[in-house]
């Protein structure tokens, strides 16, 4: 059994014709994942026990003849920052070490209800602030294309992952590109809804405006199908919406043509985006026109400069307030001092990485009495500016196209020194995630044998678009 090429209609149907049993397919990939993850370091934890008897409950329904959901049976991991019940839960961080939470998150309960396979937690980049894995407190995430290279992030453990065949697909999180980004560099499918479509309850909060729960696959089928599942108004989760769900499955049946697409003008031209990686993503948008039967209409929008200047703003902001919660007094590491201030900087200091540190110093100086107004408020403004750009574009195209990333997986060690090379990685995902729209991250070429990805992004709410556009690609290209 090629893990790599199964997918989650394969699989199923694998299951319902008793051809393997779900306690057969986990246990393939858990031996993968024996196998080679000593190598990638995708995992934190993994859940060998439960796996094999959540695959077992599965195969006693199918045994009895009983009718199963897609996913009852299907082997998947989650990034390490969704709460599992009685499984540890890090964030990738030092001050949540040893923490387990008694209680689930709402993706990870809903793919729970479907009987889905939960082969472990995996790597990330601390709180979900990085672009490589190599902010996680306990190892750096590979490249499974090349082992010297960085996996992305923040969800790198996620997209390398499903690209090393250690799990059919992977829960990450995308507040400015942790599920994109990852998904270019690993040669994965990278899905971030729209900001609202999917519950954030139970996955650890970073910046509460802009975090996005979606999910990394090996095709846009898949992705597909995921979204069903777990997208939704959820009551526990205030800012999710109550807008009826597309049936993307059928949706992404339909052809691309007569689809108009957009290309935001200047984007191309930005300082830093590899000829190379230009190039991939240009001939990938030739091939869509193709498909669509229409050539692509420029469309205006804001820089990309002044909407990451924005994020790295609002975003260490809303962090400074987020991770105040970690004290050491409630749960996490507890440094034990003479005096309740002592025992907060102590665990707080040992607790967070650098990045950690970097982030709320910013954030916090930036609400700060004197700043408030001229960095806060201006970032907002900005960020106002850049969801009225969108909504004039999105009058007149149905996806906009644009390079997911600016170049290929870097090298480990390559810029983890230099924190504004780090955050230029996050470029051309930034803008969506500012305006919270849905975009999808494909796979479109290679560059010297390292994945090249395309990035797709839809208006409010219209995942079926991307969705439809990335699968009308993925099976002409093939």
């Amino acid at each position: 059994m090629e893990l790599k090429d199964i997918t989650i209609k394969k699989a199923h149907q694998g299951l319902i014709k008793k051809e393997f049993s779900s306690t057969e397919l986990t246990k393939e990939y858990l031996k993968k994942i024996d196998k080679v993850d000593s190598d990638i370091n995708a995992f934190i934890t993994v859940t060998k026990e439960e796996a094999l008897a959540q695959a077992t409950q599965v195969d006693e329904k199918i045994a009895k003849g009983d009718k199963i959901p897609l996913l009852a049976g299907i082997p998947y991991a989650a990034k390490d920052i969704y709460c599992t019940q009685g499984i540890k839960t890090t964030a990738g961080s030092k001050i949540l070490e040893n923490f387990i939470p008694p209680y689930e998150s709402t993706t990870t309960q809903r793919l729970k209800d479907q009987e889905a396979v939960l082969l472990g937690k995996l790597n990330l980049d601390e709180f979900a602030c990085g672009a490589s894995t190599e902010n996680s407190a306990f190892f750096t995430t590979k490249n499974p294309h090349d082992l010297d290279r960085v996996a992305g992030g923040s969800s790198g453990g996620s997209a390398a992952a499903v690209a090393a065949g250690e799990a059919l697909f992977a829960l990450g999180t995308d507040t400015g590109g942790s599920i994109r980004q990852p998904s270019s560099f690993c040669g994965t499918v990278g899905l971030k809804p729209t900001y609202g479509r999917t519950s954030r309850y139970g996955a650890m909060a970073l910046a509460s405006s802009l975090d996005t729960i979606g999910h990394i696959t090996n095709c846009v089928e898949d992705s597909a199908l995921v979204l069903q599942t777990i997208a939704g108004r959820d009551d526990n989760d205030s800012t999710t919406s109550g807008q009826a769900l597309d049936n993307y499955e059928k949706e992404i049946a339909k052809e691309a043509n007569g689809m108009q697409i957009g290309i935001p003008k200047g984007y191309f031209d930005i300082k830093g985006l590899d000829p190379e990686v230009k190039q991939s993503v240009e001939q990938a948008i030739q091939n869509i026109e193709k498909l669509t039967g229409k050539p692509a209409k420029e469309v205006n929008l804001i820089s990309p400069d002044y909407a990451l200047a924005a994020y790295y703003i609002i975003m260490p902001c809303e962090l400074s307030s987020n991770l105040s919660r970690y004290d050491g007094i409630k749960y996490g590491l507890k440094e034990k001092e003479k005096n309740l201030l002592e025992s907060y900087i102590k665990t707080r200091a040992k607790g967070f990485g650098d990045e950690i540190k970097r982030r709320i110093i910013l954030g916090t100086f930036a609400l700060s009495h004197g700043y408030y107004d001229a960095y806060y408020k201006k970032a907002q403004a900005v960020r106002t500016l850049v969801i009225e750009d969108f909504k004039k574009a999105f009058e007149s195209v149905d996806a906009i196209l644009m390079p997911t990333a600016p170049d290929t997986a870097f090298k480990i060690g390559e810029k983890v020194d230099d924190p504004l090379q780090m955050y230029l990685e996050d470029i051309y995902t930034i803008p969506a995630s500012l305006a919270g729209l849905p975009g999808l991250s494909v796979p479109c070429g290679q560059v010297n044998n390292l994945p090249v990805g395309l990035q797709i992004i839809g208006s409010w709410f219209d995942e079926k678009s991307i969705l439809r556009i990335g699968h009308n690609f993925e099976k002409n290209i093939q």
